[in-house]
């Protein structure tokens, strides 16, 4: 049995949910496809939601109405060798203020909140399904068919929103079939079990503030990261690596996490805790230049399957970008259906207004990042830099001080290479 829609968007996730919400709030009817049994089943997330300005737009009363976990009031970053630490934390009176800088959240929870808010609306939410075909009409896409059932759901537009490795953009021939693992990342989560009372006495927190704490120099030498955040009565403990650092080194990304959790400073932080689950996703990480083509005859991208995602070593940003494209996204579906021209040339008003907001604007700015980081010193002697120079401060051995300076230059001298450490400086300007 075919359906016909005035929309399709394929992928229930924050930037699929936010363009079918935008679309049916305009009175569109609208299918919003998930191959899930339900909208976050399949997504695995462990950072900080950050302001979405383009949500609080639709709902005034956004941060009262969302279903979310502790808002963040320390941040900190740590510097580890195998058995030293470094940390520095920002604790601002002002993050303990609404509106608040962040908050931590369970996609799960939060994405079948804004699927709901999507079918209150007015949207059909189909769920189980997943795309096996883009249809088409004299070259223009005309909408999908569904993996394992009969007939077809037809729209003049389709909004693939359906995910890093997007099937459905690539089916349509917006983006390449294979993917550059020098472009990608892939973060490994195990989401811990602990009574909220030890989590406050622990990380020093009242009422529901939160704490954020990135790690470097956790990865054994693979390129990447390590986070722990704290939900109400758990903590999502994970890492981050990029996909072709990790290929290379010949590790599992569960003995690294594993390892992880083992290292002194963060067996501290765990102690206590449950084990409840493993979780794995695939991160797009190549910034503005891995943005594929947006916009086609019929179709839009948005959300990961776009790349709209900010890693610029000093955050992690994707959550509020894939929102505010999707909110974008279904305002130029509706801007399309009021000209009756869903031409590529129809759609493109998208990317006008994509280019107008913070996404693009962001992406561009921190366009070099990316490439920075591809550094394999910043994940392990910078590290061994950091706590060797502070090791070296505090330690009282009963013999006249150097000067910090001097003392810093010899570390850096031994551990990382003073024209390193030059260029390595200058880069980071280039790229922040």
């Amino acid at each position: 049995m075919s359906k016909t829609y005035q929309a399709i968007v394929i992928g229930a996730g924050p930037a699929g949910s936010s363009a079918a919400l935008t679309m049916a709030r305009a009175g569109l009817d609208v299918a919003l496809v998930e191959r899930g049994s339900f909208p976050g089943e399949k997504n695995m997330f462990g950072g900080v939601l950050h302001r979405l300005p383009a949500l609080e737009k639709v709902f005034p009363d956004f941060w009262e109405r969302a279903p979310l976990e502790r808002h963040i009031i320390k941040k900190g970053v740590t510097f580890m060798t195998g058995d030293s630490s470094f940390n520095t934390t920002i604790e601002a009176g002002n993050f303990d203020k609404p509106p608040y800088n962040g908050y931590t959240i369970f996609r799960p929870r939060f994405d079948s909140w804004l699927a709901e808010e999507a079918v209150a609306a007015g949207a059909k939410l189909i769920t189980r399904a997943t795309v096996d075909e883009v249809l088409r009409k004299d070259g223009r896409v005309t909408g999908v068919s569904i993996l394992g059932r009969s007939g077809q759901l037809n729209a003049p537009v389709v909004v693939a929103a359906d995910g890093v490795l997007s099937f459905t953009a690539q089916k349509a021939g917006l983006r390449r079939p294979s993917f550059d693992p020098a472009q990608m990342a892939v973060g490994v989560k195990a989401l811990i079990d602990m009574p909220r009372e030890m989590i406050d006495e622990r990380f020093g927190l009242v009422r529901d503030q939160g704490f954020a704490n990135e790690f470097v120099g956790c990865t054994e030498g693979v390129r990447g990261g390590g986070f722990l955040y704290t939900n109400y009565d758990s903590l999502s403990v994970g890492l981050v690596f990029h996909l072709a650092s990790l290929r290379t080194s010949g590790k599992t990304p569960y003995d690294l996490l594993n390892a992880f959790m083992e290292q002194p400073q963060m067996a501290k932080m765990v102690n206590g805790g449950r084990l409840q689950e493993y979780s794995a996703h695939l991160i797009p990480e190549g910034g503005y230049d891995m943005i594929p083509e947006l916009v086609g005859d019929g179709i839009i991208v948005a959300g990961d399957a776009a790349a709209f995602c900010n890693a610029t070593g000093l955050n992690l940003e994707g959550i509020n970008l894939a929102s505010q494209s999707g909110v974008i996204a279904g305002e130029a579906v509706v801007a399309a259906h009021r000209d009756k021209d869903f031409s590529k040339n129809g759609l493109s008003v998208y990317k006008k207004l994509l280019e107008e907001s913070y996404v693009i604007k962001d992406l561009k700015l921190y366009r070099k990042a990316p490439h920075m980081l591809h550094n394999n010193r910043i994940y392990q002697e910078y590290p061994e830099l950091m706590c060797s120079f502070m090791e070296n401060i505090y330690k009282i051995e009963g013999a006249p001080k150097e000067n910090i300076t001097k003392l810093f230059l010899k570390s850096a001298k031994e551990k990382v290479g003073l024209g390193n450490l030059l260029a390595d400086g200058f880069s980071a300007w280039r790229s922040l």
